[in-house]
């Protein structure tokens, strides 16, 4: 296969001097006002029109700290109170308002302070690459007007097109990635609307403008949603999902559907959707095209990990956000059972079922995790999370977060892989490294039940699908049921025994699995208190273990989230090497797991891992596209 690329560094993900180029912001100041001109001559947006919507703190603490005008974040206006303070000291009257600019700490304002507040804009003038471009990256571009919205969603949509469905992988057994099931026709407007936002009322929040794919699970008004499955190729809502609605709310553009394993079920990601009766396609890894993307949000981190999105969005009962994360090099959050609301997202097994973001980088991850929340009548279970959401999962990117924590490790969950067992150990040495004390926890019988739990997919299937169509399926749609479905042709060949088997499940039997007394819903809550009570006995702060093996599971370390319902974070440890005996470039990762709601305090684990070693690899088999 074609030798990866290791993907550059950040000095700090909140430094608008992004790496796309050298910052060419210069800061004159003239009688009162302040001009930021970028070298490149290109017009920026005028102060006036720079003042964000209302909201909450803008990536805190590194775009608010000196915030000076009271919207926690900073902006072209903090820079003109700053300007009118020129020469302003310490023992001035109106010290008060411009202190925390004195970034120097010499008790004077100077030009010094004005230079550094610039640098805490989410602006850059300089060369922008679309390949491996951050959320910041993208916002730094747009609002220095080196790039717009509409032009980066249109470069998405022409990777999408030359990339995902040709075979550019000349190897042998080189095939098409299939990431994409259906691309928006109304992306294309939705970002010339966010780029109509961003010059009246400039950036409104981190998320305007940024093309976002969906697993095609997720219901949008704009795009039919399949499940992946040929049966419900007409199933157009007329709503979009909870989850959607947060997105788009947040300025986000859905540029596509992603395809999946259908209806969520397996880690292959095989889906019949867009395909004759009788057949079916496969999703493959960017990095090497003759494997699995996993799944079953294949199609996501198959497309995110290509650059054909900025974004994307899955879902995860069994490891379907974390598996296609490891095995494409991206973070992966599967949040708490209860942050996000999953009304309008076609179910699996609701005891488990949570949607979370796919990305390129825990900062990028942070920022899409900041739709998620919000309690939903339509799902009650997300009435748990209230008092528990931070004002943005962004302050909590604190490089140093590994210092003094206490991070477990069940010795039994790091497996044999030559591959695996190697990165772990410099996954370890580096957790040390950054200051935190690993312990070791040696498995008790009743933690092996945790993990021994089955997934409900199988009892809950034919319960929770018919709820959704009751809810949610279009009228037009005509396989209602599993069985229909099976009747219909229109599906993944070899699932046939499969959705006649769970179609076959009774309410009685649901029941008596997932009821309020039932012995998987006892189970789960069981597991929930055995595992928070190890993170407390021992004082700590999360538990970390391998997400799998190079494109391959590992044991049932996918099961500790999804059996306790407790949120993780799965970042990139590193790749497989020839040594190693296995395929060379494979990436595994290394996986958070925490306690109920903190998800923030995970990410900054994550953030402080990722920092230290950044193993992240572009697919070279998906270079920028020639102009």
């Amino acid at each position: 296969m074609s030798p990866l690329t290791r993907t550059r560094k950040e000095a700090h993900p909140m430094n608008t001097a992004s790496p796309r180029g050298a910052r060419t912001l210069r800061t004159l100041t003239a009688v009162g006002t302040t001009l930021l001109l970028g070298a490149t001559g290109i017009a920026l947006v005028p102060a006036a029109q720079a003042a964000p919507a209302e909201g909450g703190a803008l990536l805190a603490p590194y775009y608010t700290e000196l915030d000076l005008t009271g919207d926690h974040r900073v902006t072209t206006e903090d820079l003109d109170v700053l300007t009118a303070h020129l020469g302003t000291r310490s023992t001035d009257a109106d010290w008060a308002k411009v202190a925390p600019a004195d970034t120097d700490h010499d008790g004077v304002i100077t030009v010094h302070d004005l230079a550094a507040l610039s640098q805490r804009m989410v602006y850059n003038d300089g060369p922008f690459s679309l390949v491996e471009a951050s959320v910041l990256d993208m916002q730094a571009a747009m609002n220095a007007g080196v790039t717009t919205s509409v032009k980066i969603t249109q470069q998405y949509l022409d990777r999408i097109a030359a990339y995902d469905r040709p075979v550019v992988d000349t190897g042998a057994g080189g095939r098409a990635l299939n990431s994409i099931i259906t691309t928006s026709t109304v992306a294309l407007k939705a970002a010339a609307s966010a780029d109509e936002l961003r010059m009246e009322k400039g950036m409104t929040g981190p998320l305007l403008g940024i093309p976002i794919v969906v697993k095609d699970n997720y219901d949008t008004a704009d795009m039919p949603t399949t499940g992946g499955c040929g049966c419900w190729e007409n199933n157009q809502t007329s709503t979009d999902a909870a989850m959607v609605t947060g997105m788009r709310k947040a300025g986000a553009v859905i540029l596509a559907k992603a395809s999946l394993d259908e209806f969520a079920f397996g880690f292959v990601s095989e889906f019949s959707a867009g395909q004759p009766a009788g057949s079916s396609l496969l999703v493959a890894s960017p990095y090497n095209t003759t494997q699995s993307a996993g799944g079953s949000s294949g199609g996501t981190g198959a497309a995110v990990s290509a650059n054909l999105a900025g974004l994307g969005f899955g879902t995860d009962t069994g490891g379907s956000i974390r598996i296609p994360s490891t095995y494409n090099q991206l973070v992966g959050i599967r949040p708490t059972v209860g942050l996000a609301s999953r009304d309008g997202i076609i179910p699996l097994a609701l005891s488990q079922d949570t949607g979370g973001p796919l990305a390129r980088s825990v900062t990028d991850a942070a920022i899409a995790l900041d739709t998620v929340p919000g309690i939903d009548a339509a799902d009650p279970v997300t009435s748990t999370q209230a008092g528990k959401v931070p004002t943005s999962y962004t302050a909590s990117l604190d490089p140093t977060a590994l210092k003094g924590k206490r991070i477990g490790v069940v010795t039994t969950m790091i497996g044999t892989n030559p591959t695996t067992v190697r990165l772990f150990a410099d996954a370890r040495a580096t957790l040390e490294a950054q200051g935190a004390t690993v312990v070791d926890i040696a498995p008790t019988a009743d933690f092996n039940r945790v993990l021994a739990e089955a997934s409900g997919s199988t009892p809950e299937l034919n319960h929770d699908l018919n709820n959704y169509a009751a809810a949610h399926l279009a009228p037009e749609v005509t396989a209602r049921s599993l069985n229909q479905i099976v009747d219909s042709g229109k599906f993944v060949p070899s699932r046939r025994s499969t959705y006649l088997q769970r179609g076959a499940v009774t309410e009685d039997t649901y029941q008596a699995w997932a009821g309020p007394q039932g012995s998987h819903t006892l189970q789960l809550a069981a597991g929930k208190t055995l595992v928070t009570g190890m993170l407390n006995d021992q004082n700590l702060d999360a538990l970390v273990y391998p997400s799998g093996n190079p494109y391959a599971s590992l044991g049932t370390n996918m099961r500790l989230s999804p059996n306790t319902g407790m949120p993780a974070i799965t970042v990139p440890m590193g790749q497989s090497i020839a040594a190693d005996g296995g395929p060379v470039g494979a990436g595994v990762n290394l996986e958070f797991l925490g306690r109920d709601f903190a998800e923030g305090p995970l990410i900054g684990l994550a953030y402080s891992f990722e920092q230290a070693t950044h193993y992240r690899t572009t697919p070279a088999l998906f270079p920028a596209l020639a102009k």
